[in-house]
């Protein structure tokens, strides 16, 4: 109750601070915020906090604006740099700026808006990929899935594309295919990108997966962890280490990253809970996601790959 009560008060005196602050500093709530809050997550929460609560039409416009193209995926190479313009603009004008009097201001405010934007548009492309069920009749879906099993199990070749063998890899049965029908496509590309990019460090942790004591069904518990990064990319978790981590617009690749980092420290936190079998799986996921989510809230955060492994 005194949570809501706060609130509307802010709400409400809100435009009579911004007008103190805007007359004693001469500066408007964006500038103060881009000169004064270390660059990354601090800053783009800051913007994104302030342009969400504005009342001005010419900024509720933009913001729309900029929803509706990272909702359809329009944010390209090819359009970013005239879409960050028109933002950079709109503000300007409305804010009554002068650029040759704050010639940081559009390139930091710039910034921002690639973050904010970039992420809800990563957002919308993690989503097209989870809706994506595999195919055994798409050829490209299978060729990533066979892609797979040649990245982790190179010197050992399928002896059908139906086969137990697939186990090995942690797959529940002899098709990998019913596996994906919760994280579609979305959790294929997220294996085969840990194979591929830290083949060191995948076949480390499929070593793990095969421990004579706490063993667990590596493709399944990855598969698991996209579920989980997913959801912390929706809630808006995960914005704190995008944010941070990303020097320019967030793509699939920022997702995979986050991914990387997520199974390669389950993996170390699933062998030092010690559990006495798969029955655990469920609490110790738990507690590992509210380890993570404890770190998110640190608006600092940013998660960086150990690439170093050790011995089982």
């Amino acid at each position: 109750m005194f949570r809501y009560f706060w609130t509307l008060v802010c709400w409400y005196f809100r435009p009579l601070i911004k007008w103190f602050l805007h007359h004693t500093t001469q500066m408007c709530e964006l500038q103060r915020i881009c000169y004064g809050q270390p660059s990354g997550a601090p800053r783009a929460f800051a913007v994104e906090e302030t342009l969400g609560q504005s009342r001005n039409a010419n900024i509720r416009t933009l913001v729309a604006y900029l929803n509706d193209i990272a909702d359809h995926r329009g944010i390209t190479t090819k359009t970013e740099r005239k879409i960050l313009e028109d933002a950079i603009r709109t503000v300007l004008v409305t804010k009554k700026i002068n650029p040759t009097a704050h010639p940081d201001f559009a390139k930091t405010f710039g910034k921002c808006v690639e973050l904010i934007w970039g992420y809800r548009q990563l957002c919308v492309e993690c989503e097209e990929l989870r809706k994506t069920p595999y195919s055994a009749d798409n050829s490209e879906h299978e060729q990533k899935l066979l892609k797979l099993w040649n990245l982790l199990m190179p010197y050992e070749p399928l002896d059908a594309r139906v086969t137990k063998q697939w186990q090995e890899i942690g797959f529940q049965g002899d098709d990998p295919k019913t596996d994906f029908r919760g994280m579609g496509i979305l959790g294929l590309e997220n294996l085969v990108y840990f194979a591929q990019e830290y083949p060191g460090m995948a076949t480390h942790v499929l070593s793990h997966s095969n421990h004579p004591r706490y063993g667990y069904a590596f493709a399944i518990v990855g598969i698991n962890l996209t579920s989980m990064a997913l959801k912390l990319l929706r809630d808006g978790s995960a914005k704190t280490h995008i944010y941070n981590s990303s020097k320019t617009l967030p793509t699939i690749r920022a997702f995979h990253q986050f991914y990387c980092y997520l199974f390669y420290e389950f993996d170390g936190f699933w062998i030092e809970s010690k559990p006495s079998n798969m029955m655990e799986f469920s609490s110790i996921q738990e507690k590992f996601e509210n380890s993570i989510r404890i770190a998110l809230a640190n608006p600092s955060t940013i998660f960086r790959i150990n690439v170093a492994v050790d011995n089982i």
